[in-house]
């Protein structure tokens, strides 16, 4: 057992965890939980969550088409892609059923019937493989693997890399970049955890996901996963809150007959309709397996599809001393050996002027056709053409001999195409790479920057690279003309952006996608057979007519590293086999297909797909325009069988495009995931036939004939999917662009009519833990039922929204989720005892000798009925500007704004109102209290809901769940009182702002004009009326605001200089007032929305006790006198202040004051 116990130790929770949060305290986290975990069971036990179509009674069938009962009766589905059941799910996992479940809960409180279903995703190799390794490493090491040595698995430290010495030349240098800068690609790591053991076995990674040693066995068998990973998901996702209609889940493959059924249908119908083609194409293929591999039959590389080249044959003429000798006696003298680079440029090869290898690279010859012919290329690309046919025998690659790149340096080769028909030369390169192409790189300096640079440096620097000038110094062909470069790119490129030599990477990277773009969508041939002809035309004109003489041939590879989940380093395979013919008619894809996807995408009539940004937008674009054939079929794994051909399985990202359909009837089909119980419908697997899917699914108008199903189960089953259908809203993480997520709308467009194409589609990023990526290796890793039972529902359900909504990477952060576990406990008691415990004022009685004459909890209890003040009107007035603000939020599903103004704004707009109320002693009104409390419950519905169930149900004593209720309708902002409370929060914070800035002054030393320690009075001045010099430019910023634009502009040239500094800080204020929506005639007017001193008397009391050691506080009024002088009279001010009291001499700052901008002035008393 001492592998096991290795293992173990170094998983364990302790050492694994030391990138995450410690929480200590857990009194109040634990009082919400216990509070979550009883409103979930009540949930659940009043099947709260289970949504169901119109009944046939309330709506008799087809008495009313689908989109009137649609539209009689609101509806909203949304899904996420299904999880692969060989885990539980992480926090990154959570965030996009987050997005799921906020979308549900806002289309609940809009009234809608919501739909959140959820099933299981077993197809595939992922499982197969596992379960397959542990029944090898069960016989090697035993049922508990208690045989298994610990050197097997302890990590060897880290070794410096070996340096290789073989005496190789130097060679120039450059980056390698991307080669086909047409092609779209996305990047996807999977973290490995590094701990100090090496997570070599399977029985391994079962314990680093929590599987116990003694359980570990029964994985061995494949549909034991089946069993066991389900429940977990169902059991994390329920303790969450998540509001699911578990009636309609179900498991992937043949496990589930109905399930099986549904996909043996869709992949019948595409056949059909010609979407699935056979034949033979390019793919990524693993030679340990046999068979192709897909991105979720991958442990490495998923998003990695084949790049295809035009192989060139450049016949070597003469070969150096070093390579003759080193291949005596392995070549017959009649044989042909062919240095073989790899283009993407065939067009280009008139120009071809050298040959590059890496002189420390190891190649090896070939034999092709015995005795004849041979290749010159890397290991790694005979193996991938031992899987297309280019070698005799499949899977076979015989190599004759081994030699450097060094040794070949010099070789002079025949380039079929090249002008210099008496030979190139093979050079050095060290930057080629043996894992691109065939590790040899032709050379064109005409239209390649890299080449370019590279044949300039070896020229200047012939003898340090032990080549002979001559070599590389060839006159350079002219090929293509553009219109931006003339008819040498590469070296207007390189000039013009003043690279000096191949070490330029990155401006050598930009260089090369300029002129690849411009070359291929502008250029014009003008050398060759088809000069005048457009390259886009003549490229694979030229590609035919190399291919036909037998100077090149077709080659492939993966346009990147894939390893399969068996653990094989993935070739390019040219199979026969079944496809789903995507792409665009110009890639030999269906005619109509992509274009009807692409317009549905680009939604120019706003009735096709809303992506809610134009980034995703464009992504999809991309994605369509690079997308080919998609093999669809393999031979090993779990899945459903093809059809037609039994020995094949539907591949996992082919039978999961439109699954969201079947959610719609799965209740009725089945009672249980594995389709083991009939449903309500009373339909056994063997009856859903081809055409009885087909009409469920609106695609005939009558039942078949020869069906035994009973009529009103059709009519049941296919009202559920009328009703339900079209999908309203897919949630996604952005990394199934690529594939999943196009492959659904290309199924659902070739299937349905267009009344049931998807709606929507929201992206997500990845999300990050703490602010880093999650990483198992680091201890940055935290699963949902971690989090949850770390911080319990409501806060990791806040935290998740608080991470983000665009399509950038989200962060989730575990002090927010810890922060807000304080804040909701705090909220949720002072609501409790604001409301249970409530003290209203009587008649004759005053807040503050109340407050003094008896004990409260809190003062907050104590509370005035009858008119509503100053003060609770700005509150009132506030919390409607809130409510509108966070309805249109969650309207957009910006669900962090919506938090920021239904939760944070929120109870900041309540502690400004108890702080205001309490400063005028007269407390808060019990009536906005209770508003509060109510709309506060109402506003986190969405995102706590077992927060808000707990104010419905305890606090506010409603009769139904807060799940049932609606998010409320309030008045429009009285737009005077909420710039009075602009106006109140702007002036409190400059007077506290500037109070603190004299505390610091002080505390360094400065001379000051009071003594802020010290007891104080602040004067606060605000002026009558405008200055006059502000008239003339009201007049211009009039004659300039036209359909509600202000031109600042114009302004700002019709303004003297002389006045621009004052001036134009205040059209920026107009500008402001205009564009906000206040009257036009109230702006250029100059009066103030309220009344300045007004507002300023009710806030003496505050600005008094806020201010610290106030004494008094002078509110006084500032009027033009003669000429520049300034009047001011007392018109507010704290107890003992003289009201009406002229003040003649005032501080400078007096004269500053404007309408609706008070100056103030401390000194002590």
């Amino acid at each position: 057992m001492a592998a096991v116990a290795a293992t173990q130790k170094a998983l364990d929770p302790a050492a694994q965890s030391v990138g995450t949060l410690k929480i200590e305290n857990t009194d109040k986290r634990d009082t919400l939980i216990a509070s979550e975990k009883k409103y979930q069971q009540q949930w659940t036990e009043s099947k709260i969550f289970e949504q169901d179509a119109p009944s046939l009674q309330e709506i008799p069938f087809q008495s009313m088409p689908a989109a009137e009962i649609r539209k009689k009766h609101p509806k909203y589905m949304v899904t996420m892609a299904y999880p692969y059941v060989n885990g539980t799910p992480h926090a990154g996992h959570s965030f996009t059923a987050s997005k799921l479940e906020f979308a549900i809960g806002w289309a609940r409180m809009k009234g809608q019937r919501a739909l959140y279903p959820q099933g299981y995703h077993c197809t595939g190799m992922p499982i197969k493989a596992c379960a397959d390794k542990l029944v090898r490493e069960i016989e090697m090491f035993g049922q508990e693997f208690e045989k298994c040595p610990v050197d097997e698995v302890v990590a060897e430290d880290a070794k410096p890399p070996t340096q290789q010495a073989n005496g190789a030349p130097p060679a120039p240098t450059q980056e390698t970049t991307k080669e086909d800068v047409t092609k779209f690609t996305a990047k996807k790591s999977k973290a490995a955890a590094k701990v100090n053991v090496n997570l070599k076995y399977q029985f391994q990674i079962m314990l680093a996901i929590g599987i116990p040693i003694e359980e570990i066995h029964r994985f061995s068998d494949p549909q034991y996963w089946l069993e066991y990973f389900p429940p977990l998901w169902k059991r994390d996702l329920n303790d969450l809150g998540c509001r699911v209609d578990w009636r309609r889940s179900m498991v992937t493959t043949d496990a589930n007959p109905y399930y099986d059924a549904f996909v043996r249908w869709q992949m019948n119908r595409l056949k059909e309709m010609g979407k699935i083609r056979f034949g033979k194409r390019y793919t990524v293929y693993s030679p340990k397996d046999g068979q192709a591999c897909m991105d979720h039959d991958r442990q490495t590389g998923e998003g990695i599809g084949v790049q295809e080249y035009t192989a060139m044959k450049l016949r070597v003429m003469e070969w150096p001393e070093e390579a003759k000798k080193k291949m005596d006696g392995k070549i017959p003298e009649d044989g042909n050996v062919h240095f073989v680079p790899a283009t993407l440029r065939p067009e280009t090869m008139y120009g071809q002027n050298s040959c590059f290898v890496g002189p420390s690279l190891t190649y090896g010859i070939y034999e092709v056709v015995k005795g004849k012919e041979y290749y010159f290329i890397s290991d790694r690309a005979a193996r991938n053409m031992a899987f297309q046919s280019i070698f005799p025998t499949w899977g076979v690659f015989p190599k004759v001999a081994e030699l450097q790149g060094s040794d070949v340096i010099g070789t002079l080769v025949h380039a079929p195409l090249s002008v210099h028909t008496k030979g190139i030369r093979i050079l050095p390169m060290e930057s080629v790479k043996a894992t691109k192409g065939t590790g040899v790189v032709t050379s064109v300096p005409s239209d390649s920057p890299d080449d370019y640079a590279t044949m300039l440096d070896l020229t200047k620097k012939a003898e340090y690279y032990k080549i002979k000038r001559e070599w590389a110094e060839l006159d350079i062909l002219p090929i293509i003309e553009t219109p931006s470069y003339g008819n040498l790119t590469a070296k207007h490129l390189v000039e013009k952006m003043k690279i000096n030599s191949p070490k330029d990477a990155k401006q050598l990277a930009e260089a090369k996608d300029l002129a690849y773009k411009e070359g291929y969508y502008k250029g014009t041939m003008i050398h060759g057979d088809f000069k005048g002809k457009s390259v886009e035309e003549a490229k694979p004109l030229v590609k035919q007519q190399l291919l036909d003489a037998g100077d090149a041939f077709n080659y492939a590879e993966p346009d990147g590293l894939v390893i399969s989940r068996s653990g094989d380093e993935c070739v390019a395979g040219h199979l026969d086999q079944w496809f789903m013919n995507y792409g665009t008619p110009e890639k030999s894809g269906d005619e109509k297909w992509q274009p009807a996807v692409l317009e549905h995408v680009r939604n120019e009539n706003g009735e096709g797909l809303n992506t809610f940004s134009t980034e995703v937008k464009n992504a999809f674009e991309q994605v369509l325009f690079w997308l080919a054939q998609w093999a669809c079929a393999r031979s090993y794994g779990l899945g459903t069988k093809l059809p037609w051909d039994q020995s094949q399985l539907v591949e996992s990202l082919s039978d999961s495009t439109i699954y969201m359909s079947y959610y719609t009837i799965a209740h009725l089909l089945h009672s249980d995931i594995f389709g083991k119980t009939k449903g309500p419908a009373g339909v056994t697997p063997d009856q859903m036939t081809d055409e009885v899917w087909d009409y469920l699914f609106c695609r005939s108008q009558t039942p078949p004939a020869n069906s035994n199903i009973p009529e009103s189960s059709f009519q049941m089953m296919r009202r559920e999917f009328e009703y339900w259908y079209p999908l309203d809203l897919r949630c996604s993480g952005k990394d199934l662009i690529q594939n999943h997520l196009t492959f659904f709308l290309y199924v659902h467009i070739a299937l349905f009519p267009p009344e049931y194409w998807p709606k929507a589609v929201r992206i997500n990023g990845h999300l990050m833990l703490n602010g880093e990526k999650m990483s198992k290796s680091t201890g940055n890793f935290l699963t949902l039922a971690d989090a949850v039972r770390k911080f319990g529902a409501d806060a990791t359900r806040i935290a998740l929204a608080d991470a983000g909504d665009g399509i950038e990477d989200a962060n989730f952060e575990e002090t927010v989720a810890n922060s807000n576990i304080l804040r909701m406990y705090e909220l949720r008691s002072w609501c409790e005892s604001v409301v249970q415990d409530a003290r209203p004022l009587k008649a004759g009685e005053s807040y503050n000798a109340v407050r003094d004459a008896e004990r409260h909890k809190t003062v907050d209890s104590i509370q005035r009925t009858g008119e509503l003040t100053f003060w609770d009107r700005i509150f009132d007035n506030e919390l409607n500007g809130l409510v509108r603000e966070t309805r249109e939020q969650y309207e957009l599903s910006n669900y962090k704004a919506a938090l920021k103004s239904g939760l944070y704004d929120f109870i900041s707009a309540r502690d400004f109102y108890r702080e205001a109320t309490k400063a005028a002693g007269v407390g808060m009104h019990q009536d906005l209290v209770r508003r509060y409390v109510e709309l506060q419950a109402l506003m986190v519905t969405v995102v706590a809901p077992h927060w808000s169930e707990h104010i419905w149900l305890e606090v506010l004593k409603k009769d139904t769940t807060v799940q049932n209720a609606h998010f409320p309708s309030v008045p429009e902002q009285d737009p005077k009182l909420a710039a009075a409370r602009e106006y109140v929060r702007a002036t409190s914070s400059a007077i506290t702002s500037a109070e603190g800035a004299q505390l610091k002054r002080m505390a360094k030393g400065k001379s000051m004009s009071y003594d802020p320690k010290k007891d104080k009075k602040l004067s606060v001045f605000c002026a009558t009326k405008y200055p006059s010099w502000q008239d003339a430019i009201i007049d211009t910023v009039r004659e300039n605001f036209k359909n509600m634009k202000l031109d600042v502009g114009a302004v700002s040239k019709a303004m003297p200089k002389a006045e621009a500094k004052r001036g134009m800080p205040f059209v920026q204020q107009l500008k402001k007032s205009l564009e906000s929506g206040v009257k036009p005639e109230e702006v250029f007017e100059r009066s103030l929305l309220f009344d300045e001193v007004d507002v300023l008397g009710q806030m003496v009391p505050g600005l008094k006790q806020t201010v610290v050691k106030c004494k008094v506080v002078e509110v006084v009024g500032v009027e033009e006198g003669e000429g520049d002088s300034k009047i001011g009279k007392v018109v507010a001010g704290s107890e003992g202040v003289e009201m009406g009291a002229e003040r003649k001499e005032m501080a400078p700052v007096a004269s500053s004051a404007v309408p609706g901008q008070p100056t103030f002035f401390f000194e002590n008393v």
